[in-house]
């Protein structure tokens, strides 16, 4: 699992994974999102502008894993 710090309160999920370096862009997201790829604290994400907090896990295709955490 990666941890990636954020320095606020929340961030939309395209930022984050493109902040964490697993998407290149908001529409691979998008795609990923399509095809229920992307795992929310172990449920399906539906919503590419999603608000994450910090201690939200996020899954990628079941492989890549990481969590939102505070710098």
């Amino acid at each position: 699992m990666t941890e990636v710090e954020i320095h606020t309160d929340t961030i939309r999920l395209d930022q984050f994974l493109k902040l964490a370096g697993a998407v290149p862009s908001g529409g691979i997201v998008k795609e990923l999102i399509a095809a229920e790829a992307i795992l929310r604290n172990g449920e399906v994400e539906t919503a590419r502008r999603r608000k994450l907090i910090v201690g939200d896990v996020i899954t990628i295709k079941g492989d890549d894993t990481y969590r939102v955490s505070r710098s």
